[in-house]
């Protein structure tokens, strides 16, 4: 039997611990159910605005709140339009280009659709 990856650092090297599955290269935890199901939960991954619209690659969205960009004195203020977004896993879920700042990444709680 194979085990699956680790789902934080793709590590091959996962063993069993009772009903857990470990990963010993981040010290990742997970149950062999939460396992089996990961790949319809990744299928069925649906990003929301936050007005609850559905959002897709290519839409433009809007701040709705002045973000801070980390390691720099800028602030990304409420209103403006980003264009082209593009959805990616993770925390910061929509990955863009704002003009005048450059590539960022969003949190999808932050932006409306235009």
């Amino acid at each position: 039997m194979t085990l699956p990856p680790c789902p934080q650092c793709q590590s091959t090297y996962t063993y069993e611990d009772g009903a857990l599955l470990v990963c010993p290269e981040c010290g990742h935890e997970w149950s062999a159910q939460a396992a089996e199901a990961a790949p319809e939960v990744e299928a069925a991954r649906v990003v929301r605005d936050a007005n609850g619209n559905v959002l897709a690659d290519g839409d433009s969205v809007t701040l709705i709140k002045d973000l801070k960009v980390r390691g720099s004195s800028l602030v990304i203020k409420v209103g403006t339009k980003v264009r082209g977004i593009r959805l990616v896993e993770g925390d910061h879920d929509i990955d863009c280009r704002i003009d005048g700042v450059g590539a960022m990444q969003l949190k999808s709680e932050f932006v409306r659709k235009a």
